[in-house]
């Protein structure tokens, strides 16, 4: 049975990081399949292309667009890799003024991806391991919804398994994470950190027997350590619980990662990049317990939405769905709902598409809102360890279950 492994933008990062990740894939003597993000930062730096792009600044778009292909460039010839003959990378930007901001965005930003790959894909074939590159945008078919495409499972499984079945293909394939491509050929991505997303596809897919997701932390741990001291890492955890986490805003998963796995109850494993044969955390169903410690999951850049009907006669049952149904269409991302009798409140990413929903809204309702805000998420909690979590902190709204507490708080400075 094959094996999925995924390196994030961190895990290739460099010219080191490549040769580790060669380091990692060679410990590994049966099919593979490897799936890249973007080297470190590019596909924030490509995001800034587009936006300057579509500013009608095109010569500061030139000027990041080079810096992107120089840092390629850099690692390329720190591998030992020949730009233009071992790789030729894309020459000019893919930018269509005629098309739509997130169409454009999908052509631009999915060539992190494909440059990574193909740097991964080269180096290792160089150092002697049978390695076949695929490029995505073929093999996994999605819709047009631009930035957030839809995969259309039936025709992408039928279409990566019959490559994966030919008779002549190297054990290792080389795949980007995070992009797709139309029925006529053009690129689409996933939703930002879509790279898992794409891991726990190809699993499913090929019936894997496992999946493993390569971090720069030990493994899932209680709380993230750049805000909470004293963490510990949770070596086991049941489906249900890591979709909790991911949902809640944990970041070491990606939150559709989970499902197509527990489908076929194919075990996750998240390992550290920087020593491979550390345990790290395995997400399964079968042996694993309830987790034992508390877990804190900060959610930042939120923004909460208050809703009130505009002739005081708020009948909550029949506004739910037109308030859900605007949420929907402008792409938002619930995290938390809170309701009263004459009021419903939601708390969202506070992404682009914010204020056109929030101008929307206000068409029907008395609508007010608070930016630059958290959303703090604690399993496990106890009045001790929630009264501890409030101190100092603003707390703009409170929800508390049995074991799980939720508090949106104003960031600090």
């Amino acid at each position: 049975m094959a094996q999925v492994y995924k390196f994030g933008g961190a895990s290739v990062k460099n010219a080191e990081g490549v040769r580790n990740v060669e380091k990692i894939v060679r410990m590994v003597e049966g099919d593979l399949m490897v799936v890249v993000s973007a080297m470190g930062k590019t596909t924030n730096a490509l995001e800034r292309v587009v936006e300057a792009l579509a500013a009608g600044q095109e010569e500061k778009a030139l000027q990041q667009w080079v810096d992107i292909i120089d840092f390629h460039v850099a690692i390329m010839k720190e591998l030992g890799l020949q730009p233009g003959v071992d790789i030729r990378l894309q020459g000019e930007i893919p930018y269509d003024p005629a098309k739509s901001f997130d169409e454009n965005y999908d052509q631009i930003v999915s060539l992190g991806e494909i440059m990574s790959t193909q740097i991964v894909a080269v180096y290792l074939l160089k150092q002697g391991l049978p390695v076949e590159w695929w490029n995505m945008p073929k093999l996994l078919r999605t819709d047009e919804t631009w930035r957030e495409a839809r995969v259309d499972n039936e025709t992408s499984a039928s279409l990566i398994r019959s490559g994966w079945n030919r008779r002549q293909r190297p054990r290792i394939v080389v795949a980007q994470g995070f992009i797709g491509g139309t029925a006529d050929g053009r690129r689409t991505t996933l939703g930002r950190e879509g790279s898992d997303y794409t891991a726990a596809l190809l699993g499913n897919y090929l019936d894997a027997e496992s999946v493993t997701i390569w971090k720069d932390v030990p493994g899932i741990l209680n709380a993230d350590p750049r805000i909470e001291p004293n963490t510990v890492l949770i070596p086991s955890l049941r489906y249900q619980d890591a979709v909790e986490l991911s949902y809640s805003g944990a970041q070491v998963i990606h939150p559709k990662t989970i499902r197509p796995l527990e489908n076929k109850q194919i075990p996750l494993f998240v390992k550290p990049f920087g020593d491979p044969t550390a345990e790290g955390s395995r997400i399964a169903e079968d042996g694993v317990g309830p987790i034992d410690v508390p877990v804190y999951i900060w959610r930042k850049n939120q923004i909460l939405i208050t809703m009130r009907a505009k002739d005081f006669a708020f009948a909550l049952e029949e506004s739910l769905s037109d308030i859900f149904e605007i949420i929907n269409r402008h792409r938002l991302k619930v995290s938390l709902i809170q309701s009263s009798a004459v009021t419903i409140s939601v708390c969202v990413d506070n992404t682009r598409f914010v204020p056109e929903a929030i101008a929307e809204l206000q068409k029907h309702f008395n609508v007010t809102y608070n930016e630059n805000l958290s959303l703090l998420t604690i399993r496990g909690t106890t009045p001790e360890i929630l009264e501890k979590a409030k101190d100092g902190k603003t707390i703009m709204l409170s929800q508390t279950t049995r074991r799980t507490a939720r508090l949106v708080v104003v960031e600090q400075a």
